[in-house]
């Protein structure tokens, strides 16, 4: 991750529970622009397009052109960074954490 202001993006494009579906929609195979805005029928296209902006801002999405189709991918390396920067520090932490308060409650 390059900076702080990338970061930025990634946790504003995530937390959108409407944009993490699209995500989840696009974590098997990637789908037409139309694929997705069939898969979001309570919102208009519009707004579906609007989510898919920021996530392509974000990274979280590549999109590509074939003929009249736009196919959408999910980047996962954005996520990942996260993970490594964010939560997999934490998670060691924590899990060492809960080790020693094991180890003292056992005595």
């Amino acid at each position: 991750m390059s900076s702080d202001d990338d970061s930025d993006t990634i946790f504003k494009a995530l937390a959108d529970r409407k944009r993490r579906a699209i995500l989840d929609a696009l974590k098997d195979e990637p789908k037409t622009t139309g694929q997705l805005v069939a898969l979001f029928p309570q919102i208009d296209r519009c707004t579906v397009m609007q989510h898919m902006k920021v996530l392509e801002t974000a990274g979280l999405i590549v999109a590509r052109k074939e003929g009249r189709e736009r196919w959408n991918h999910l980047n996962a390396l954005p996520i990942k960074s996260i993970h490594d920067r964010w939560i997999g520090d934490y998670a060691r932490n924590a899990v060492g954490l809960m080790s020693r308060l094991e180890g003292e409650l056992g005595r």
